[in-house]
């Protein structure tokens, strides 16, 4: 079985698929995605060849989206010691041809391959999908195990990501209480990031900082802890998640604002799909429109939550449709 290899590495999974990179819309091959523990490998290249050895895959290149920035043939993960040399991995899985990217470039590039049917907008207004003609610029935020920011554009028909590090601007909070919020989490971080907030150990943070405002030791919780006990209709946790969809809203709109991505905001990560049930109905919208003198023009941009199971590993697979060369195809003539 040839074609690429492809790979979504964040700071606590390690999802593989493979793909025939010549397809005119890319795919990912039926009942190949496998996901691991990170924590459970050494390195990529030993999670990788696990991979390869249960599917018997004998793939000639690999693109490997990470949480983390790329510097040439080197990237770290970011909350994850991983420190993957792209030369090394491609010598020690006997690939062709191994390329490192960012993994939101990876979620920017699965956009133009997804549609309706693969978003839930988040308020009343609707994304058409991609009939729309003419140049596009789309923003994307996603929390996870961290804060992952990017954008697509779309010129001249042809699709480009931009690669960022977005989730590490300084946060910015806009009611009393998030000052109140701040103040606590820099007295323990120093400089706060969004990051801080919009992730798996945001949410925990936020909800330390919460309990300790109101005088209360929360002890240590898990993201998945909190979700659990709003469910059941605990104060503070719910309380937690109002907080953390507010300021989620107003960090997307910042990204419109900054990116000037008036087409829409694509919210893809592990912890969107967890926060749904709660995620509509809080003030995420709100803070997202609540811009000044721009309220009226935000007022028109979808925020899309990306429900696809595997969109980072979709977009892995229309990278690598543009780096394999035609010659390397195998519809080549």
């Amino acid at each position: 079985m040839s074609g690429a290899l492809l790979a979504d590495i964040g700071g606590t999974n390690a999802r593989f698929a493979l793909a025939l990179p010549d397809r005119a819309a890319p795919q990912l091959r039926p009942d190949s995605v496998q996901i691991f523990a990170v924590a459970d490998f050494p390195s990529l290249a030993d999670a990788a060849r696990h991979y390869l050895d249960r599917t018997g895959a004998t793939p000639s290149h690999g693109v490997f989206a990470v949480a983390g920035r790329v510097d040439g043939d080197e990237a770290r993960i970011t909350n994850h010691p991983w420190v993957i040399s792209a030369e090394r991995t491609r010598i020690a899985l006997g690939l062709q041809r191994i390329d490192l990217v960012n993994d939101f470039a990876a979620q920017a590039m699965a956009v133009s391959l997804l549609q309706p049917v693969d978003v839930v907008p988040i308020g009343g207004v609707a994304w058409r999908g991609w009939n729309e003609p003419g140049d596009r610029t789309y923003a994307i935020i996603g929390a996870g195990t961290g804060l992952g920011v990017g954008a697509l554009l779309r010129r001249d028909g042809r699709y480009y990501p931009l690669q960022t590090e977005g989730g590490h601007v300084s946060f910015a909070p806009g009611t009393p209480e998030e000052i109140e919020v701040l103040q606590r989490l820099s007295g323990e971080f120093g400089r706060v990031s969004n990051e801080r907030l919009l992730s798996g150990s945001g949410l925990v943070n936020l909800h330390r900082a919460l309990s300790q405002i109101a005088g209360e030791d929360p002890g240590p919780l898990q993201p998945q802890d909190i979700t659990a006990m709003a469910r059941e209709g605990d104060v503070r946790c719910l309380r937690a998640i109002d907080v953390f969809c507010a300021v989620f809203g107003a960090a997307a709109g910042d990204l419109v604002l900054t990116l000037g991505a008036w087409d829409g905001v694509f919210l893809p990560g592990g912890l969107v799909p967890k926060l749904m049930p709660w995620l509509a109905h809080s003030g995420f919208r709100q803070r997202f429109e609540h811009k000044g003198r721009f309220s009226p023009t935000m007022a028109r941009v979808p925020t899309l939550a990306v429900t696809h199971p595997q969109p980072g590993l979709l977009g892995a697979a229309a990278l690598a449709a543009q780096f394999v060369p035609a010659a390397d195809r195998t519809d080549a003539a």
